[in-house]
């Protein structure tokens, strides 16, 4: 079963400019950022039968790649304009 990947740029495409510009110009995000796609892609490979580990495992590899994708879209909208940084959705 083959499944797809979760990019940060196909999940964000409007914070492309801010994506790329963030990886250049912040290493705390740059770092976080290849972390995510690291195990998005690990993820893909147990879930595609490539790489074994119990689902239990899984599920936590799961809720990682959530929380990681969260705190980098949180990071996306405040450098784009769309957040105050208050850890709300708030769209200020």
């Amino acid at each position: 079963m083959h499944v797809d990947h979760h990019p940060l740029i196909q999940d964000f495409p409007e914070l492309r400019s801010e994506l790329q510009r963030l990886r250049q110009e912040d290493q705390h995000f740059a770092k976080q950022s290849d972390e995510y796609e690291a195990l998005d892609k690990r993820i893909c490979r147990i879930e595609d039968g490539i790489e074994l580990l119990d689902d239990v495992a899984l599920a936590q590899l799961k809720q990682n790649r959530v929380a990681l994708k969260d705190d980098l879209a949180r990071q996306l909208k405040i450098a784009a304009g769309q957040c105050c940084g208050c850890g709300s959705s708030c769209g200020a």
